[in-house]
């Protein structure tokens, strides 16, 4: 098996990038998930409830971030000292505002009022204790530091869902693997949904434990290219892949590395079961 892919989402449910190598830290890939969109009422705001954000492409070019999308200038965001408290899978989590500019940048993407926060400290916030142990640590990503998919799986998955078209009288479409938003894709595992069984693995030189495996939501059914909603793949999951209530494809990761230490992982590195 080998790492055949690589991605990191500097704001969280925004366009991500594909790259051939990054540095992995002890909560998620450098650059990844360290920024995030609240409303009006300081809630956290997703893709999920307005598509339109995946129009926007963060750059980080350093420590600097800087906004592009279709509808303005592309703005260098500046970060203020005012702090305030978001919640994040159950948990407040402490968060420096990103000023007015990036936020009126925003909200004419998003067509509602938002800001942009910024995770300063990314040692503030603790993966859920059930998964992780005391020192683990995560960014804004959902609940863990890296999501994991399977080329084997996608293809597999894809000829469930040509199946479930067929059957409906529907022209087949096959998704790509960014709908699922995996920081690491492997390629060569022998059968589909081998990595469900996956306890830890090395990529390179670093190890990591896998804590779960990943419930998808309605945020795998848009369209990454017309910001659409559709009913595929939670539909087809739903007949193949569920379980407890939900639908799952990918496993969460968590990487072992020394305190103070991080690693680095490149495409084409060996993939091993621990």
């Amino acid at each position: 098996m080998k790492l055949a892919g690589i991605s990191f989402y500097p704001v969280k449910s925004t366009a991500g990038h594909e790259v051939t190598e990054a540095e992995v830290q002890p909560w998620g890939l450098a650059g990844d998930r360290r920024y995030l969109i609240t409303d009006e009422r300081g809630a956290v705001l997703t893709a999920r409830q307005e598509p339109r954000l995946l129009a926007c492409v963060p750059v980080l070019d350093g420590g600097a971030l800087t906004l592009t999308g279709p509808h303005a200038e592309p703005l260098t965001v500046v970060p203020t000292a005012e702090m305030s408290t978001v919640q994040l899978g159950g948990v407040a989590v402490e968060v420096t505002d990103c000023g007015d500019t990036a936020a009126a940048w925003l909200s004419g993407l998003a067509g509602r009022p938002v800001r942009l926060k910024w995770l300063d400290d990314p040692t503030r916030r603790p993966v859920n204790p059930l998964y992780g142990r005391p020192g683990d640590r995560v960014s804004l990503a959902d609940a863990f530091p890296l999501l994991l998919t399977t080329t084997a799986s996608l293809a597999r998955l894809n000829d469930w869902i040509a199946e479930t078209a067929l059957e409906l009288g529907e022209e087949p479409r096959a998704l790509p693997m960014r709908r699922f938003r995996p920081n690491v894709v492997i390629d060569g595992v022998a059968e589909p949904f081998a990595e469900d069984e996956w306890k830890r693995l090395r990529i390179g030189e670093v190890e990591f434990r896998v804590t779960k495996g990943c419930d998808r939501c309605v945020l795998t059914t848009v369209d990454t290219e017309t910001y659409r909603k559709g009913k595929e793949p939670l539909r087809t999951l739903a007949r193949h892949r569920k379980r407890d209530g939900k639908v799952w494809f990918g496993i969460n990761l968590i990487p072992d590395l020394m305190p103070g230490t991080y690693g680095r992982i490149a495409q084409g590195d060996p993939v091993v079961l621990l």
